[in-house]
């Protein structure tokens, strides 16, 4: 069961990114296609990816919309829900070789009645080894635009309450220097 949660995961991943897939479905290569398609799930056994589609369709995160011959794999809303919530709990930023001298600043304001919003931003900046520069100041040398944008949406935060700076130079940066290991 535990392979069959895991292969799901990648497959509703997969689909988040993707959108649907189309495929043949009278062709008797249906699974292996989307193995294939699905490049992650190359190594995956034809049953195991059978048990996992089965798993999603059955519960409720994966629609198999027929259309003549072809199928297409489409995440259902609450599919999508679950897809957004494994995209953030695998978010990493990553670190590039040599440092491109400049700060990313993060600058947030989410009112206080969205408090859980805050918390969860707050946390994840930590995971994401972002440095507090104040409260609602958090710092991090390496590019990380895309990842702050996939958090902002996931949390329905808009340009108003999370901000991004890149910035050449912060005030006595040494310590922010030390921090990172720069």
């Amino acid at each position: 069961m535990k392979k069959t949660i895991k292969i799901s995961k990648e497959i509703l991943l997969y689909l988040l990114f993707g959108s649907a897939v189309l495929m043949a479905a009278s062709s008797p290569g249906f699974v292996p296609a989307l193995i294939k398609d699905i490049k992650r799930l190359r190594s995956k056994k034809k049953r195991q990816v059978e048990n996992a589609l089965y798993y999603l369709k059955r519960n409720g995160l994966l629609d198999l919309k027929e259309n003549g011959h072809d199928i297409r794999l489409v995440l259902t809303e609450r599919g999508r829900k679950i897809a957004k919530k494994y995209q953030i709990k695998e978010l990493k930023i990553k670190t590039p070789e040599h440092w491109d001298y400049k700060w990313r600043i993060v600058i947030f304001d989410i009112p206080d009645f969205s408090r859980v919003a805050r918390n969860i931003f707050r946390s994840k900046l930590k995971e994401l080894k972002f440095f507090p520069l104040q409260k609602s100041v958090w710092v991090c040398p390496f590019a990380c635009e895309k990842e702050i944008q996939i958090l902002k949406e996931f949390l329905g935060a808009d340009s108003r309450q999370v901000r991004m700076i890149v910035a050449d130079k912060i005030e006595d940066d040494m310590k922010l220097k030390q921090v990172f290991g720069l």
